[in-house]
């Protein structure tokens, strides 16, 4: 049987990010994708000017909608927006792993959730999540510490385990030199490590990474094993971007392993 993927996550009409992206990286590595949508951006890859979120019973409907007859083997969150999703999602009881990409902030510096909306995001949902997928900045802002190095990434996975989450994977892609992942899991760090590719096409990588390690633990496979193979397809995605756009390009989805 096919598996099942659910992304939770904004709409982004450029296709590089948020529930396009997802939904591209769902189908290149073989599982089908369902959506519900929790906001829509205007932007392509020169600009980002407005958002607007989904009304709070859309979105509810919309996850209820794909549990009740489409039961995702794995689930994943990308930009939540305000407070009132945030608590929507929360309380749906998912029967299978939860992936947090607890997403913020926009490529071109726009804010995609409110104050409200991250102090919930962390109270209610990191609690619940399988994994959380931070980069840098987000990192720093859950764990109130600032994050510039190897050594302030493990500290501060380590006070975001302590909100309570299985486990935390700190993507180092902002890092100078190697982009190096951290995760923490079971009480263990394991480092992900690639060469740097020189290229401005990196619109999407969060959203990418996050969707491919749901993709892989939809499959069935160990946490481990599904960040392993997943660092493999973004860091090709980006590898092989196709250059689209006049700004900060998207990744290629269809690349391969």
């Amino acid at each position: 049987m096919t598996p099942i993927a659910l992304t939770i996550a904004g709409s982004d009409p450029g296709g590089g990010a948020g529930i396009q992206a997802d939904l591209k990286t769902f189908h290149q590595l073989g599982v089908y994708g369902t959506s519900a949508i929790t906001l829509v951006t205007v932007q392509n890859t020169v600009r980002f000017s407005r958002v607007e979120h989904m009304e709070v019973s859309l979105v509810r409907e919309q996850i209820e909608a794909v549990l009740e007859d489409l039961p995702p083997g794995a689930v994943k969150t990308g930009a939540l927006g305000s407070a009132e999703i945030v608590e929507t999602v929360a309380a749906v009881a998912f029967r299978c792993p939860l992936v947090i990409d607890p997403v913020t902030i926009g490529k071109h510096g726009l804010r995609l959730i409110d104050p409200d909306a991250f102090a919930a995001l962390r109270r209610l949902l990191i609690p619940r999540a399988a994994l959380v997928t931070p980069n840098l900045s987000e990192a720093a802002e859950l764990a109130g510490i600032e994050v510039s190095d190897l050594e302030n990434m493990k500290d501060a996975a380590l006070r975001i385990a302590a909100l309570g989450p299985a486990a935390v994977l700190i993507k180092g892609g902002h890092l100078r030199g190697d982009a190096v992942d951290i995760l923490l899991h079971n009480g263990k760090f394991t480092e992900f490590r690639t060469g740097r590719l020189d290229t401005p096409h990196t619109h999407g990588t969060g959203c990418t990474f996050s969707a491919a390690i749901t993709a892989f633990l939809a499959h069935g496979r160990e946490l481990e094993a599904a960040v392993h193979e997943a660092k493999k397809f973004v860091t090709e995605a980006i590898r092989t971007a196709p250059g689209l756009g006049s700004g900060r390009g998207p990744l290629n989805h269809r690349a391969s392993l």
